[in-house]
This record gives C-alpha cells, structure tokens and sequence, in this order.
C-alpha cells in the first residue's frame, strides 16, 4: 500500500508542474503570436509582464483560503478555472481577448502555494525542506521541460490539426483541458492534511489579524524579498530568455531559441531539491560556512545561494555582451543554478519557521516573490538600455539592497526572534486569543 503522503506529494507536484506549462506556454510561441497581432519588442516585453501581473495578488489570497479549506479544494477550483480560461485564449479573435484570458490562465502560477501549504501538511520539519524541493522542483520545470522544451516539439512550426491551424492556439487548448482533468482528480482523490490535529491547527490560524501579525514578521519580509531576488527572476527569465536569445543574437529557429531559454528553466527547476535538501543537511549537521551568522544553519546557505544569483547576474551581461551565444546560454545556466539553491533553501525555512501558517506565509512569500516576474522583464526591455545584454546588470543591482535586509535579519540575535519581533504590528492575536480562552484559576 502506497503511503498517502506520496500521492498526495505527487498530486501537488502534477498540479504545479501543470500549472507552470500553462503559465509560460506563450513563452516559446512570442514569435507566431507578435507576428498575429503586430507586436513589438517592447510590446513583448509588457505581454511577458501581463503574464504575472494577476499572480502576486492571488497567491497572497490562496494562502489562507489553502489553510481554511484544505489543497483539494483551491487546487480543484484553481485548475478548472485556470483550463477553461486557457481553452478562451485559443480561440482569442484579438490581442485584447487573448491578454485578459491570458491574465486570468496565468492565475496557474499560484497552484505553487496551494502545494507548498498540501506538502507542510504531509511531511515532518526535517524532512520539509527535501519534500518541498521535489514538488517545487519538479514543478518548476514545467517551465523549461514543459512549456520551452515540450510544447515547441508538439507544437511546432507548421503544426494543423482538425481544430487548428495555429500551433500556440492548439497548445493553449490541450494544456486547458488536462488542467480542468487534473482540477477533478485532484479535488476526488487529494487529503488535504496527514492529520486532523495538523489540519484544524493550520485552519485556526486563519484570519485578518493573524495574517497582517504574520506577514509583518522579520522572518516573512526577508524571506519574500529574498524570494523576489530569486523566484521573481525566474519568473521574468522563463517569460524573457526565449526572446532574448532570438532578439539578442538573431537567432530565429523556434526549437533552437526555446531549448536555449530552456536551459535556464530545467536548471532553475529540477536543482531546487538539491537547494532544500542542503538545507536539511545544514540543519541537522549544525554546519557553519558564514561566521557572521553563527548558529543559523539554514540562514547561512540562503544567503550565500541569494549572493551566487548576483553575481551571477553580472556574468550574464558579460557574457551577452561578448557576442558569443554558447557563453551567453552558460552563464543563463548558472544563473538557473543560484536561482534553483536559493528557491529551495527559502521554502526549506518557510514551513520549518512557520508550522501552523505555511499556507498563509507560503502565500505571503510566493505572492510578494512574484512581483520580480512583473518589474525584471521591463527592465530587460527597457528602451534607455544601449543593448538587450545590459538589463540583468541592471536588475543586479536592485537586488543589493535585498542582500542588505537580509544580512541584517539573519544576524543570529535578530534571527532568534524572526517570526515574533517585526514591523508596525506587535500583538500576537492568536497569544491573545489563547490567553482570553485560558480557564480561570477561580
């Protein structure tokens, strides 16, 4: 008999990895779809931006509702919701209908807090940030396997079936119906908790108050602009690297720009457990690598994977401005690696700081994560820039900042108290509550 975390942990993976085909299919098709509707660079750079623009909002939204109703619930919901408008944007007759069912089909990238809320509540803290590795890094490779690697292949030029004679509207219509398919499965067969007590613990937690307490935490700000740094650039790499690498370098062959792009999206994808599961191993070992942060296992490897992604970051300009496309997809790579370590690491701390709220932290973190999918693709774009290589240097230097915040936070004094000291909020409502509902010694 298979145990019920597996399959619940292969459910979340399944719908994450779905969900990210859809949110970054248009991705590899910019070409035929600027071609349609008279597009520019520019112009591809605000449709990449659209893409995004619905996430933060709904993952900041899915997280408490995944801790009130359980994962089959929102995930069933999501998914059907999420096929049907990806189904709309096949038959789009125009760039208006295509952007705003394009929008809400985007609403695909929050099924990765639904799982990260799922997966917290099947598996125990030491084995969370592994866990959480694999269903996130599985998943995200529906962005490089899937949409940039697998649909080109299916999908590609000249493709005509009996519905289509376009190829990125035939993908946009099978990848709605799986969804809607799976939306079902899910909602059918998912448990949304190992255990009762696990699952009334974490729908207690809900409400406005505790939500606000929560999300102005030292530990729950750092680890969302951390997570802007690194999940918000892949984002906004996964949407712009397929154009980048036409535009950037004239390369024109479909397969050959998406499998380019695509190496970055696998990297950033199937690395992500290997981030997690150091994560673990720091924890358990109790291994220090950065002094200034004695004692905070966890922390110490976050940082350092969020300072490999800057610099990093710098060697992608370099290496687009040497002309070499070969060097330029290499450097993409490693910046894919620094993204996919520091992803892992992240969520590896969020559940592990966060028992009794993943969901709703999963939310706050992934939700705020996002916005760098919205902001870095029009700095990539941005017209004042002299050439498209210059854009992640650019972008580099706005993470500094975010590695500033965290240096400060992750100082073992201030990381002690993480989740209780923080900003503009200082009264626990679930404290309060319990101490209200504590017996009288009358």
């Amino acid at each position: 008999m298979i145990d019920r975390k597996w399959i619940n942990l292969l459910l979340a993976t399944a719908m994450f990895n779905l969900g990210f085909v859809i949110w970054f299919s248009f991705a590899p098709f910019t070409g035929e779809i600027a071609d349609e509707y008279g597009l520019s660079v520019a112009q591809l750079g605000l449709v990449s931006s659209a893409a995004v623009i619905a996430v933060p909002l709904g993952r900041i939204i899915i997280g408490p509702l995944t801790d009130k109703f359980g994962a089959p619930v929102t995930a069933g919901f999501t998914l059907v919701i999420v096929g049907i408008f990806s189904i709309i944007s096949a038959f789009a007759p125009n760039y208006e209908i295509f952007t705003i069912s394009r929008v809400i089909a985007s609403l695909a990238g929050i099924t990765f807090v639904i799982g990260i809320q799922h997966v917290a509540q099947w598996f125990e803290e030491e084995n969370l940030g592994l866990a959480e590795g694999i269903f996130a890094g599985v998943g995200n490779a529906g962005a490089g396997l899937g949409a940039y690697f697998t649909l080109p292949r299916i999908f590609g030029d000249g493709y005509s079936d009996a519905l289509f004679a376009s190829n990125w509207r035939a993908a946009f219509f099978y990848t709605g119906v799986i969804a809607i398919v799976l939306g079902i499965v899910y909602f059918v067969v998912g448990d949304a908790a190992k255990t009762e007590e696990r699952r009334q613990a974490a729908k207690q937690g809900v409400s406005k108050e505790q939500w606000l307490y929560i999300a102005t935490r030292h530990g729950a700000v750092v680890l969302s602009a951390a997570y802007i740094m690194t999940f918000g650039l892949e984002v906004a790499m996964n949407g712009w690297l397929g154009t980048y690498y036409r535009e950037g370098f004239g390369q024109g062959d479909l397969v050959i720009a998406a499998t380019f792009a695509a190496t970055f999206s696998i990297a950033a994808g199937l690395l992500r457990p290997l981030g997690g599961y150091i994560s673990d191993l720091m924890a358990r070992n109790e291994r220090d690598i950065l002094p200034w942060f004695e004692g905070r296992y966890r922390e110490q490897w976050t940082f350092a994977t969020m300072a490999f992604v800057v610099l990093a970051l710098f060697g992608m300009t370099a290496a687009g401005l040497s002309g070499n496309i070969y060097i330029a997809v290499t450097a993409g790579f490693l910046v894919g690696v620094g993204c996919a370590f520091s992803e892992g690491a992240i969520f590896a701390q969020v559940p592990a700081m966060f028992p009794d709220n993943s969901g709703s932290v999963a939310g706050i973190v992934g939700g705020i994560g996002t916005v760098g999918g919205s902001v870095y693709p029009l700095l990539f774009a941005a017209p004042f820039l002299p050439n498209l290589h210059m854009g992640y240097a650019v972008v580099a230097l706005t993470m500094i900042p975010i590695l500033a915040l965290t240096a400060w936070v992750f100082q073992p004094e201030i990381a002690e108290n993480a989740t209780e000291d923080g900003w503009f909020v200082s009264e626990n409502p679930a404290a309060t509550s319990s101490a209200a509902n504590a017996p009288s010694d009358d």
